[in-house]
């Protein structure tokens, strides 16, 4: 089979498309034919080496946790799953043809192979952090960095919370934010003072790591009252990151619910095939992304 793998740590270069001896489901796993995978900033920080406890690397390794697809091989002790099932989920090295996940769902009516990719991180860590910060119904979260996929879930969930939610982002996303409910205002010069200007802020997220946790701080008067999934060095300002996953079986049926009752979709912004790995990446890391994207397999 196909699979993009990185036998040493780098820059998106060091990634490469490879054939590889396809993988197969243990106790309590399942295989998929991968449709789709999803692109999330976690795969590019393991690529270049980073310590994310949370994902130790052995190289070579494979690349991405997310994706879609059919089943097609059941691990002993599974139930509920029936090969041919269209199912998404998150597992391990999912940039190749098949893959094995740890935690699935059954993909909702309606959505395509490239959109369900796009979901199971994406709303865990959504969930996760909503749930870490403390924000309360009839409050206000600020979410900096908030068109991104992450961001896209967070005000979705928090506005079906009654959380009234500040989001910034580039001057491109303005509409796209006010679209999904947010209050919207762009980062840059003056930012925190637009943000002052639309109503307290209860709580803050700062999902692109561009260097601005002392402001969101003072912004909500307590350090306790931000989390970071962007900047390793948060806990320099008091500020918790969270790079743990919680439940990711719940996360993914909570999404499954979601989208079904027409209350989250995040959009693909752009799609790439196993051999546009390094350009995704690429495109990843320079942000401005609006919904998420993904590589079709």
């Amino acid at each position: 089979m196909k699979k993009v793998s990185f036998a040493e740590f780098g820059g998106p270069d060091v990634l490469h498309l490879i054939d590889a001896e396809e993988p197969h489901a243990g106790p309590g796993r399942i295989r998929i034919a991968v449709r789709a995978a999803g692109v999330n900033p976690v795969d590019w920080r393991v690529r270049e080496g980073q310590v994310l406890g949370a994902h130790p690397t052995v190289l070579p390794s494979g690349v991405g946790l997310d994706a879609s697809g059919v089943v097609d091989e059941i691990g002993e002790g599974v139930e509920g799953v029936r090969t041919g099932d269209l199912v998404f989920g998150e597992g391990a090295s999912t940039y190749a043809e098949f893959a094995v996940l740890s935690a699935w769902a059954r993909m909702p009516e309606g959505l395509t192979f490239e959109e369900a990719a796009g979901y199971p991180s994406v709303v865990e860590t959504a969930l996760r952090i909503i749930r870490e910060v403390g924000v309360r119904p009839g409050q206000t979260l600020l979410v900096s960095g908030a068109s991104g996929g992450v961001g896209s879930a967070v005000l979705q969930i928090a506005r079906e919370r009654g959380i009234t939610v500040i989001g910034t982002a580039g001057a491109a996303n303005q509409d796209y934010l006010r679209g999904l409910g947010a209050l919207a205002t762009t980062y840059g010069e003056g930012w925190t003072e637009r943000v002052r200007q639309l109503g307290r802020v209860d709580a803050a997220l700062d999902l692109a790591g561009s260097g601005v946790i002392r402001e969101l701080v003072e912004l909500t008067g307590d350090p306790q009252k931000v989390i970071s999934i962007a900047d390793l060095g948060a806990p320099e300002h008091g500020v918790r990151f969270s790079g743990v996953a919680g439940s990711v079986p719940d996360a993914l049926a909570e999404a499954a619910a979601l989208i079904s009752r027409g209350k989250l979709h995040i959009p693909v912004e752009k799609s790439y095939t196993l051999a546009e790995a390094a350009a995704a990446h690429v495109d990843s890391q320079a942000g401005h992304t609006r919904g998420r994207r993904v590589i079709v397999v």
